[in-house]
């Protein structure tokens, strides 16, 4: 097979040197150039397009942000963005992944060299995922309505969830959506939880992405969705209406007291190289809610999932995967349902009326 062709972009000589370093080892990658600025990249893209790009976000010449577009608007290109471990950072990254950044790699900002080379592992698995990705499903993935869904309430609002009715111990009714997904969730999130209504029910996500990022993901979710959407503390209760998305850095379990579901956060090991972790939060959910649980599975590389989703069918769970022909990298749905836990696959525009159907 050919190897992947990828260009690194990054002001800092030594990020550029490390990062060049890391993926040269691999026999399946190759660094075809490293180049301080985008227009510099943009003069060598033009001899060799790369079917991977590694950049940073605050360059000089051109910025991250701009140099994104412009390539997403002419020929997009499958983009790893390597950016800065702060909340500045963050936020700027967050504007990346809106317009079209499929991963994310974080840097703090001293000892970059040490912790690059560290990191080198998850820079090869960004780029080998993003290599994979179908772009198609990138440009193409819906975007957010203009009008609110005629049950939603005013965005003003501080709190959109719903206080739902509390059963019995051993026989509540209460039902609970979870979500798994990675390379290319932030869109697919996006597009399926926009088109639900205020009244939906409670959903608990784990999209894999860094720390400091999940809450400004949160934040951005929360301004476009009739849901409140809000970064999972420990504790919080699952409620209609309110979406709770997994801390980057921080397993999510969900936990019950009497019929009432809420989340415990915690520390622990990586599962599946991932934390948070889809399969600890699906196998939470397979036995704590059973049948009374729909579980989700979409767009993502890897495996991560599959074995809970695998638990929640058996626990009479219904499970979804998103079809391949929506993925932007079909690997975690195509492991669910290669381990037979997946009940229905469905595009990704049919996933949000399944969920309001549920709730029904």
């Amino acid at each position: 097979m050919a190897r992947i062709k990828v260009i690194v972009v990054d002001d800092s000589a030594v990020v550029r040197q490390v990062n060049r370093e890391t993926l040269a080892r691999e026999s399946d990658i190759e660094v075809i150039a490293v180049c301080p600025d985008p227009v510099a990249a943009l003069e060598k893209m033009r001899l060799q397009w790369p079917d991977v790009i590694v950049t940073d976000i605050e360059m000089p010449r051109m910025d991250g942000i701009a140099f994104l577009k412009k390539i997403m608007a002419e020929r997009p290109t499958p983009t790893v963005v390597c950016s800065s471990l702060t909340e500045e950072g963050a936020a700027t990254t967050m504007e990346a992944l809106a317009a079209g950044a499929l991963a994310i790699i974080t840097k703090p900002k001293l000892g970059v060299k040490q912790f690059l080379q560290d990191a080198g592992d998850d820079l090869v698995s960004a780029v080998r995922a993003a290599a994979r990705a179908n772009m198609a499903r990138v440009r193409t993935a819906p975007r957010p309505r203009t009008e609110p869904a005629a049950d939603t309430a005013p965005a003003a609002r501080p709190n959109r969830a719903i206080a739902g009715n509390v059963g019995a111990l051993h026989d509540t009714t209460e039902k609970v959506v979870a979500i798994g997904t990675s390379t290319g969730g932030t869109q697919a999130l996006e597009a399926v939880l926009t088109q639900l209504p205020r009244t939906s029910t409670g959903i608990v996500v784990v999209q894999h992405m860094p720390e400091k990022f999940t809450s400004l993901f949160a934040q951005r979710l929360d301004g476009l969705c009739a849901m409140e959407v809000r970064e999972a503390q420990d504790g919080d209760r699952v409620l209609p209406g309110r979406v709770l998305i997994a801390q980057g850095g921080r397993h999510m379990l969900l936990q019950r007291s009497g019929a009432q579901y809420f989340v415990q956060v915690r520390d622990g090991p990586m599962v599946n190289r991932h934390k948070p972790s889809v399969d600890v939060l699906f196998r939470s959910v397979a036995q704590v809610a059973g049948r009374n649980a729909l579980g989700i599975i979409m767009t993502g590389m890897g495996d991560d999932g599959a074995r809970g989703m695998k638990e929640m069918h058996d626990a009479h769970a219904q499970t979804i995967a998103e079809d391949e022909s929506t993925c932007v990298v079909f690997g975690m749905p195509k492991a669910a349902i290669d381990m037979g836990g997946v009940g229905k696959v469905l595009p990704l525009d049919r996933i949000a009326q399944e969920i309001i159907a549920y709730g029904r």
